[in-house]
């Protein structure tokens, strides 16, 4: 477990700065998730499966 230690700091800052970057873009840009829009939408897509690849491994730890 240890040799992964240094993945969960990497997987909470990524999450941190797609936080912000959604935070951002809803407030000053005016991103709405399913509203047809490019840049969410690839956002969206990016982290699902960023999301699915971080809990693949950790099932098959």
């Amino acid at each position: 477990m240890a040799k992964y230690s240094n993945q969960s700091s990497l997987v909470t800052a990524f999450a941190v700065l797609i936080a912000g970057v959604a935070i951002i873009g809803t407030q000053f840009f005016g991103w709405e998730w399913g509203s047809g829009q490019l840049i969410p939408s690839i956002i969206g897509v990016v982290v699902a499966g960023v999301a699915v690849v971080v809990a693949a491994r950790r099932i098959l730890e």
